[in-house]
This record gives structure tokens, sequence and C-alpha cells, in this order.
């Protein structure tokens, strides 16, 4: 046990460098192969369905951000919470916030999947689809949220691996899912022939292994963290406590979630479905750069929130420093592939020469301003990471909904009447000025909180929420 505290404990004494490679390398191979994950099944049901399929895929994104909206809700606040409390050297209250990440996943993960299978056609339809596009997304989605529970409690319990010193465990559990995920997708669509829903029964099923493996890990008596009797009723106050703090990343979802459906209707109406397909291409590789910086994130979270718990100041600051500058490396890449090379990088997912255009043309747009989106993305996470929920949560949603709403609604039929361009080139341009905007907001966050904090406290940090204590 005294060696299984220490893989704690040293978030307080390591080296801030040499911590942050330590926790942030597996979270960010963990991402990758996440991401990558989301990009196999894309790949190979544009491949093995059709350009079509792409579209009908990409209008499942608005109902997959919702749900993990309420994955986050949960995960997200119980990793930071369990991080802090770990720091506070208050094992038993990290054990309890355990089991009730056990319990609120099983509720949660359940409610939603029955009530958006109940709904599915109408949901569909309001997220965009057409009759020719409906079919490939009820038929992935239906599959996709039949094991929703399995997803929630993957995603909550690699969460709480992470935060509670076994970053590595975490990384395993991921690239294992992604590498059973890619072994069964080309099985099922092209050997049995189950087209876009054997993608979906590969994702869960790859899921469904990897949890066995999680519960097999938090059995462990050996383990600091571990299911045992007495930790699974909810309380009150833990609930309200990882609620506050997963608030941010919930918030974030939704916000994506309902920008998503703008996306696809603005693109649908001034493009039609092929342009909704070239959409869920960029967006997957975009999502690519996005999920290595979070997987930053998720390294500096566990040693902000324990530093930040155990009033290390200064190594908080160090490791925020340390972090920003791997995010902007990052996603200036993906900024050089956006500008330097699309049309290469579209074509891994359709032969379609159309869809390729478009999407190819779509990504140059994007990527644009791709430089300062790491930097906007590892503030938000830090304010998270140290339980100020509602600096956060406002972080969170500048993007979505104070510049990126008005530019989906305003911009594509600004372009369709006053420039050579349609409508669908306004949605696009949307997006990289809200990401400009957003890291501008940001900036003058951090600046304005970090004086803050030297004038009252000394220190570049602020005491903890009491509603955290």
């Amino acid at each position: 046990m005294t060696a299984i505290k220490g893989a704690a404990t040293e978030l307080g004494t390591e080296r801030i460098r040499k911590l942050l490679v330590q926790y942030a390398v597996p979270a960010i191979i963990a991402m990758t192969a996440s991401s990558l994950y989301n990009m196999v099944d894309s790949i190979f049901i544009g491949h093995g369905v059709g350009p079509l399929a792409i579209s009908g895929l990409a209008l499942t994104f608005p109902l997959m951000n919702l749900a993990a909206a309420f994955g986050s809700l949960v995960g997200a606040g119980a990793a930071t919470l369990i991080s802090m409390r770990l720091g506070q050297k208050d094992y038993q209250a990290a054990q309890l916030i355990l089991g009730n990440v056990l319990v609120l996943n099983l509720i949660i993960g359940i409610a939603f999947g029955v009530v958006a299978l109940i709904f599915l056609d109408p949901i569909l339809y309001f997220f965009g689809a057409s009759d020719a596009t409906i079919g490939y997304a009820r038929d992935y989605m239906k599959i996709i949220l039949l094991g929703n529970v399995v997803t929630h409690m993957y995603l909550g319990l690699n969460n709480v691996l992470r935060a509670s010193g076994h970053p590595r465990k975490s990384m395993y559990a991921t690239i294992n899912t992604v590498i059973i995920n890619a072994i069964l997708d080309p099985l099922f669509i092209f050997g049995f022939g189950w087209g876009i829903e054997g993608a979906a029964i590969a994702t869960i099923l790859a899921q469904v292994i990897s949890l066995v493996w999680q519960f097999q890990l938090l059995s462990n008596k050996e383990e600091l963290l571990h299911f045992r009797r007495g930790i699974y009723g909810l309380k009150r106050k833990i609930v309200g406590n990882i609620f506050a703090i997963g608030m941010s990343p919930f918030l974030m979802n939704v916000a994506a979630c309902f920008i998503v459906i703008l996306i696809n209707k603005g693109l649908k109406e001034y493009g039609g479905d092929l342009n909704i397909g070239a959409y869920g291409i960029v967006n997957r590789l975009a999502f690519f750069f996005v999920m290595v910086v979070m997987g930053i994130n998720q390294g500096m979270q566990p040693i902000a929130g324990y530093n930040f718990g155990a009033r290390q100041f200064d190594r908080v600051q160090q490791v925020l420093r340390l972090t920003i500058v791997g995010a902007v490396c990052v996603t200036t890449g993906g900024f050089l592939l956006g500008e330097l090379a699309p049309r290469l990088a579209v074509s891994a997912f359709t032969t379609d020469p159309e869809l390729i255009r478009l999407s190819a043309e779509g990504m140059r747009i994007v990527f644009i301003c791709f430089p300062i989106i790491g930097f906007q993305m590892v503030v938000t996470n830090f304010f998270q990471s140290i339980g100020m929920a509602g600096t956060a949560i406002f972080l969170s949603l500048t993007r979505q909904l104070l510049f990126l709403l008005p530019g989906l609604i305003f911009l594509p039929p600004l372009f369709d009447a006053y420039t050579q361009w349609d409508g669908s080139w306004g949605v696009w341009c949307a997006m990289p000025l809200s990401d400009l905007l957003a890291s501008v907001t940001a900036a003058f966050m951090l600046a304005y909180q970090f004086r803050k904090f030297r004038r009252k406290y000394g220190a570049p940090a602020p005491q903890l929420d009491n509603s955290l204590k």
C-alpha cells in the first residue's frame, strides 16, 4: 500500500517536467489512439459503404457529443476531485468518489441510451438527416446507444485510473480498445457484410473487453482506490462537487452538440448532403490534434490538481507553462498539415473526387487558426483542474456560444448574398473566426486571474473554493 500511495504523492515532490512527461505521454498515446479509434470507423465506412455513409456518420456527431457531455460530467469532475483529495491525503473521500462514479455512470448511461433510442429518428431528422442519409445514421446509432452504459463506464473508470496515479494503465485500456476495434472493423464490415452496423458493433465490443479489464484492476484490494463495500451509496456533497467541476466539459459538449447541428443544417441547406460528409472528414482530422492536446491536458490535470490541493502554487504555475508550450506545438503541426497537404489527408477517408475536393477546401479554412487553439484549450482545462468551475465554464462556452453561434447564423446568408461563394463558405469561415476570438478571450482571462492571485495571495494560484473543501 505504501508503494501505491507513493504513486500518487510523487505528484507533489517529483520534478514538474518529469511528471508532465510521465503523465502526459501515456495520456497523449491514449488520446491519439482514441482519435484513431474514431478515424478507423470513418475510413472503413467511407471505403466499405460509400460517401453518403460518411455523411450519415457525421449526422451522429451531435448525439455522440451529447452522450459524451454526460460522460464527462461524471468522469472529468470525479478525476479532478480525486486528484485534489489525494493531494490533501484524504484517501477515504477519494474511495467514496470511486463508488459514486460507478453508480452515476450506471444510472446516466442507461437513462440516456433508452431515451435517445425511443426518439432516434426525430432526433436525426432534427440534426439535418435526409431520406438519403438517415438509414446510415440510424443503423449506426441504434447499436451505439444500446451499448451507451458500457461507453460511460469505460470512459469514467479510465479517468479514475489516470487520476489515482496509473496513467499507463489508463493508456493501455484505450490502446487495447483501439486495436480490438481496428481488427473487428474490417471483419464485421467486409467479412460479415454488416456494413455500418458492423462498425458500431466493433466499437461497443472493443469497449466491453477493455471495461472487463478495468474492473479487474479496480477490484484489486492492493490498490489505493478499489471496489469495496460501503462506497456505492450516492453522497449529495460528492455528487454535487463532481457535477460542479464536471459542468465545464459537460456544457462544452452540449454546446458542441448544438453547434454541430447548426453546421450540418447550414451545410445541407447551402451545399447538400455531401458537404456534411466533408465536414465529417475535416472534423475527424481536427479531432486528432484536439485529442492530442486533450492528452497533454490530462497529463497536467492530476499534477495541477494535486499541487493545488497541497498549496504548492509555484508547481501549479510551472506545469501550466509547460503544458501551453506543448499544446501550441501540436496544434501548429495541425495547421501545417491543413494548409500544405489537405488533399492527401482527406484522401484516406474516400476516393470520391467531389468529396475530396469539398473536404480539402473546408480543411484549409478550418485549420487556418489552429496554432492558437492549443493555448485556449489548456487555459480552460487549467481552471477546471484547480476547481475554478465558473471560470472554466465561461471559457468553455466562449467559442461555441459567444462567437461561433452568431457566425453560423449570420455569415452563411451574407456569403450567399454578397460574395462569389455560396453560403457553405460562411459555415466553414465561422469556425476559425471563433477560434481566434476565443483564444484572445482566454489570454485576457488568464492574465487577469494571475494578477488577481498575486495581489491577494502573493502566489500564482487562488485559494480552494470553499464548496470543494
